[in-house]
């Protein structure tokens, strides 16, 4: 089976570091030219570095003209867009949904779903002169069965799942493939935040708040950043070339955020 990417060009959002990190360098393992977008400067500047096949620039995926120009930059230097990875977001605030601070609401859906946005509408142009290629979108089990205490984070996961679906309709004649990707819980300081925030929100240790979603997945484990980067590998290779508009879980099964 062939799920190489060689020859493809590549740009990918929080591309230094976490899971978008190990999918800008596995990428480049299979052939591509990758370009990366984040939004900060230390760590983009440290794994280009570490990543000199990779070029980057610094991007507020939340800021429209900055994505504009990101997007642009990107074309430049790759001399064309064939693969559009939309990675960033953030986990937001935990807390119930009268206690939430506004300003973080607006935060999590101006990075999560509004930065898609941004990046997908620049991007596509591109796309269509390249005769066709896959955008990867972030979606959660959030965005299919909802987390409490989670309330903005849901919302921008459940706009994450539409805007796909609609995308894969709109641009599957121009041979542009739009699919969301399902990390479930990864492993990493990312995570580890997140259990704290809850922790403190619900009262709770951390280790029992860990061990309450490990009981909420089938198979009882977190998965790894390097699991969902070679799903995602897959789907823009030309192996994943038929499949379009799913959600696809790399998470173990979660059957409850709960």
């Amino acid at each position: 089976m062939n799920i190489s990417v060689d020859g493809a060009r590549a740009v990918i959002t929080a591309g230094a570091s976490g899971i978008c990190g190990k999918v800008a360098e596995l990428f480049v393992e299979n052939g591509a030219d990758v370009f990366i977008g984040d939004i900060d400067e230390k760590m983009l500047s440290d794994f280009l570095r570490k990543n000199p096949k990779i070029s980057g620039r610094v991007c507020d995926v939340s800021n429209s003209e900055d994505v504009a120009r990101f997007i642009s930059k990107a074309e430049s230097c790759l001399g064309g867009i064939d693969i559009l990875v939309n990675g960033a977001g953030i986990g937001g605030p935990a807390g119930k949904v009268e206690d939430i601070d506004p300003l973080e609401w607006n935060l999590t859906l101006d990075v999560g779903i509004n930065g898609t946005f941004y990046c997908t509408k620049y991007a596509v142009p591109f796309l269509k002169l390249s005769g066709g290629g896959s955008i990867i979108n972030f979606s959660s089990a959030a965005g299919i069965m909802g987390y409490p205490y989670r309330s903005p984070y849901a919302a921008s996961k459940w706009a994450i799942e539409g805007f796909t679906k609609t995308l894969a309709m709109e641009l599957g004649e121009y041979n542009i493939r739009v699919n969301a990707i399902v990390p479930g819980i990864v492993e990493g300081d990312r995570m580890e935040g997140v259990i704290a925030n809850e922790a403190v929100v619900k009262g709770l240790s951390k280790e029992k708040v860990r061990e309450t979603l490990i009981q909420g997945i089938s198979m009882r484990t977190f998965v790894t950043a390097a699991d969902v980067a070679r799903m995602i590998l897959f789907l823009c290779s030309n192996a994943g070339r038929n499949i379009n508009g799913q959600s696809i879980g790399v998470d173990g099964f979660t059957e409850t955020l709960r």
